[in-house]
C-alpha cells in the first residue's frame, strides 16, 4: 500500500522547497564553487582544454551540484553530474544519497529515467518535475542544475 502524505504534509514540503529556492536567489554572481557547492571538473578549467565557453551563454565542460529536497520522513539530496558542449547537455549522472527506504526507491526511479528526459536538450531547456513516478527528487535536481548553470555561465 503506497501512503500519501496528507495536504498540510504536502503544503509544508512545497513551501520548504520554495524557502530554499528564494534563498538560492540571493546567490550572487560573486558566489565561488565551495559556496554554492558546485564544482567543474579539471580543476576549473573546461573539458575541452580550452577554457572558453560554447557558442552560446554556458562554457563546455563537466559540472557537479548537490541538491536537496524535503520528504515527509527527510531531508534528501541528489548529486547531480553534468556535461555541456554548445550549450547542450550531453551527459548526466545523478548519484542519491537516501535517508529513508522510500526514498532509496524513489531516486533509483528517478536515476534509471533522468538521461531520457535531459540529454540532448539545451541546458536552458532543462525542466523536470516527475521522473519514472519520483517527484520530490526532481526539486533535488533541478536545485542542482539551476546551480550548474550559475558555475557555467560563460
Amino acid at each position: 500500500m503506497i501512503r500519501t502524505p496528507s495536504r498540510p504534509v504536502r503544503v509544508g514540503v512545497a513551501l520548504i522547497g520554495v524557502a530554499g529556492a528564494l534563498s538560492l536567489a540571493g546567490c550572487g554572481a560573486a558566489t565561488t564553487a565551495a559556496d554554492t557547492g558546485s564544482t567543474q571538473t579539471d580543476a576549473g578549467t573546461a573539458d575541452a582544454g580550452t577554457g572558453s565557453s560554447s557558442s552560446g551563454g554556458y562554457a563546455d565542460g563537466t559540472y557537479t551540484a548537490e541538491g536537496s529536497y524535503a520528504t515527509p520522513e527527510s531531508v534528501e539530496t541528489v548529486t547531480v553530474t553534468l556535461t555541456i558542449a554548445d550549450d547542450i547537455v550531453t551527459d548526466v549522472e545523478v548519484t542519491g544519497n537516501p535517508q529513508a527506504r522510500e526514498s532509496e526507491q524513489y531516486q533509483s526511479q528517478f536515476i534509471g529515467g533522468i538521461s531520457d528526459e535531459v540529454v540532448g536538450k539545451s541546458l536552458d531547456d532543462v525542466s523536470v518535475s516527475r521522473v519514472s513516478g519520483s517527484s520530490l527528487t526532481s526539486g533535488g535536481f533541478m536545485q542542482a542544475v539551476e546551480l550548474i548553470k550559475s558555475e557555467a555561465a560563460a
